[in-house]
């Protein structure tokens, strides 16, 4: 059975730090919890304390809990109103939709003087005549009883009638507590024949299995696989169909049988789903004859470019940009490439052979993409680059920087004899005479020589 833990305990007392010592209130709702335990040891202080929609049999260990004042345990399977005594603080008592039908029981909440509200709604009890006038006059402190607030007419009149509707309630509950003990013994039986079909399944495979069938398994194995599987899951469906059709009362037991019923089912699939992760074979990336074929299993986007100018090929994996670059393993080959991508194989066969030791591999900032350059193993011969206007002199003995850069040959002219006019000299200067920004236009100068008539003009000069 699931019980309450530590770990849940703290899980749930996020709010608090995850600290449980002085936690005040905490939701339990929907765990599965079968035994309620450890609260009254780990959390003195509740004062709210919600354990609804779960699978609680019995009110139990919450007795020490002094300062709890609102007790949520709807939807569960108590059968009585028990170990409350010592909650001094309890104001409110949530146990809808449970199994309680011992309703004498509820004479345990006399001492908790502070009980405002009780919800016994979905509870067999409530269906006892008299139930109303019985617990109304039972609990004094009552203010309201199934969100239906207490008058105190109402009160005067069930203590007037109080002797003869306890006989009545004892009456019926008797006859209650008589169909439970029927029941249970039903649902004992029940579970006896359901273990028994569960442990001897073995008739009805022999009957599905003939010898035929069984020579044939030994030769297609395969064949024999599926049959298996198709005679299981007629089988299960045969079982669902089964349980699910056959009629059962609305009981504890019933409740909780179908609990355990659709755990064991997940975890039988969960079982079936893990046994075939571990027999799917390993995924082919080079067959027998050693021909490399090509795998996308992570099923990434990519791209292959041939970077002509720095004579190599770049791949562009996109992998996920927050993947963290531990998870990713590069391999490459001469002839192709391998990428690991959390254990799933990335391969692609090259277009041309590279140099695996001069390759590199890098992530981007931006997308997080992997991109690997691998340098070909084939040098090519790149044309003649231009000679930049700027550079007026080589020198020939300067040492190579790269031993892939191409030499280029830089020709000395004679700067006397060049092939084209000189645009500098096409239109003679002229003097602006123009005074300030009125006058933009120059006049018309008639004798330019004349000032230079005396000009001698010296080369060395």
């Amino acid at each position: 059975f699931l019980s309450v833990t530590e770990d849940l305990v703290r899980r749930r007392a996020e709010h608090n730090d995850c600290e449980i010592y002085s936690l005040e209130e905490i939701s339990l709702h929907q765990q599965e919890i079968e035994k309620l335990e450890h609260l009254d040891k780990w959390c003195r202080d509740l004062k709210i304390l919600y354990l609804q929609n779960n699978l609680i049999p019995k009110i139990e260990n919450v007795g020490k809990l002094k300062k709890l004042e609102y007790l949520n345990v709807a939807l569960n399977n108590i059968e009585r109103i028990e170990n409350l005594e010592g909650c001094e603080e309890l104001k409110k008592l949530d146990l809808t939709a449970n199994f309680i039908g011992e309703l004498s029981s509820i004479e345990t909440l006399k001492y908790n003087i502070h009980l405002n509200e009780l919800f016994l709604v979905g509870n067999p009890c409530t269906e006892f005549e008299g139930y109303r006038q019985y617990v109304v006059a039972t609990l004094h402190q009552l203010k309201c009883l199934d969100s239906k607030g207490i008058g105190r007419s109402e009160r005067i009149q069930a203590l007037q009638n109080y002797p003869e509707v306890k006989q009545k309630i004892r009456e019926q509950e008797q006859a209650y507590l008589l169909k439970r003990a029927r029941e249970k013994e039903e649902a004992q039986r029940r579970m006896k024949e359901r273990k028994d079909r569960k442990e001897n399944p073995t008739k009805s495979k022999l009957e599905f299995d003939s010898p035929d069938s069984l020579q044939n398994k030994e030769n297609h194995q395969a064949e024999g696989d599926r049959e298996q599987e198709t005679w299981r899951t007629v089988e299960n469906d045969e079982e669902d169909r089964r349980f699910w059709e056959e009629p059962t009362p609305y009981t504890p037991e019933s409740r909780l049988e179908t609990h355990r019923y659709i755990e064991e089912k997940r975890r039988a699939k969960d079982n079936r789903r893990e046994s075939k992760k571990r027999e799917k074979p390993l995924q082919t990336l080079v067959t027998a004859d050693g021909k490399v074929l090509n795998v996308n299993a992570p099923k990434l986007h990519f791209s292959l470019k041939d970077d002509e100018v720095n004579n190599q090929i770049i791949l562009d994996l996109a992998v996920y940009r927050h993947l963290d670059t531990s998870l990713l393993d590069v391999d490459v080959q001469p002839t192709y490439i391998r990428v690991l991508v959390k254990g799933k194989p990335f391969q692609l066969v090259l277009p041309e052979e590279v140099q695996p030791d001069s390759s590199s591999a890098k992530r981007s900032q931006t997308t997080g993409h992997l991109v690997v350059s691998m340098p070909k193993a084939k040098e090519i011969i790149l044309a003649k680059q231009k000679v930049s206007t700027s550079v007026k002199h080589s020198d020939c003995n300067t040492p190579q920087k790269n031993a892939r850069s191409v030499q280029v040959e830089k020709l000395e002219v004679d700067p006397s004899k060049y092939s084209f006019p000189d645009v500098t000299k096409i239109i003679q200067e002229k003097d602006r005479i123009g005074q300030g920004p009125i006058r933009l236009q120059p006049e018309k100068i008639t004798e330019t020589k004349k000032s230079y008539a005396e000009f001698e003009n010296d080369e060395d000069v």
